[in-house]
């Protein structure tokens, strides 16, 4: 499988449909620079953010306005400066709910599920449930026609390219703990940026 292949526009079409349909609210940015533009306008000044460690976010530039430029409040910056692991770990469980979680997805069917693999699972409490608001930027590569398929994607292509950035990083490779499948939102919480260039694992 080509798990990198750019979605054409009528599968991004229905994709886009698909999701509205279960409230979730879509945006689609041509590029990673206008994602950026429209996903830091959604998040007011001052709010605390959870970001999921997130290629896509590296990529069109978004992970350092979040934590860098004062804005917001990156409660993921605040517990990196924790050195010891396991108390890493604790002031993860104790995070508060955030007003924003910001990150993204392995995968997105055409019937609009998304599937978000994680090895700490430290990510899902916040997409599920505890965050306020959640958006979510999408390169249109992660496009699949199914659940299975987007199984397939994590473990055939997302999970050896995290393996890889772990491995350059912290010497130590990745896994697929968790799955967590997102079917339906309440309105207004969640909102997908579909980015049309490839982007992210």
């Amino acid at each position: 499988m080509d798990w990198d292949r750019i979605a054409d526009e009528k599968t991004l079409e229905k994709t886009v449909s698909a999701l509205r349909s279960k409230n979730i609210e879509i945006i689609v940015a041509e590029n990673g620079n206008e994602a950026k533009e429209k996903l830091l306008s959604m998040i007011k000044e001052g709010s605390t953010v959870m970001e999921a460690s997130s290629t896509t976010l590296k990529q069109i530039g978004a992970h350092e306005v979040i934590n860098e430029s004062g804005r917001f409040v990156p409660l993921n910056k605040e517990i990196s400066k924790e050195n010891d692991s396991a108390k890493r770990a604790e002031l993860r469980r104790a995070l508060p709910s955030p007003d924003y979680a910001v990150g993204s997805v392995h995968a997105v069917t055409e019937d609009g599920q998304m599937l978000i693999a994680s090895a700490s699972g430290s990510q899902l409490p916040s997409y599920s449930f505890t965050a306020k608001k959640v958006i979510l930027a999408v390169g249109i590569q992660k496009i699949v026609k199914n659940v299975d398929m987007g199984t397939r994607r994590i473990y055939e292509h997302s999970l050896p390219m995290e393996t890889e950035r772990m491995m350059k990083a912290y010497g130590i490779p990745s896994s697929v703990n968790q799955i967590l499948i997102m079917e339906k939102s309440i309105p207004g919480r969640i909102t997908v940026i579909f980015i049309k260039e490839r982007l992210g694992f």
